[in-house]
């Protein structure tokens, strides 16, 4: 059976939460490491974002680069 949006969903959703959690990194200090990179966003707009699972491809590589991740494992 094919995924659905939500399972997409989800799975990237699941990808940046569980790169987070691996290196210890809160919302907050994410909210930190993102303006250093220049990308200016909330803590309660980020916390929407990673709980809906809905988000660009582009947030997505800009917080890898933010919290130094340099892969991303399927």
């Amino acid at each position: 059976m094919p995924k659905t949006t939500k399972d997409w969903e989800d799975q990237v959703k699941g990808l940046l939460k569980a790169e987070l959690k691996r290196r210890n990194i809160s919302y907050a200090e994410l909210v930190g490491k993102l303006a250093d990179i220049g990308v200016h966003d909330s803590e309660p707009n980020i916390r929407n974002k990673l709980s809906r699972g809905k988000f660009t491809a582009v947030f997505l590589i800009q917080c890898f680069e933010a919290i130094g991740a340099e892969s991303l494992r399927l």
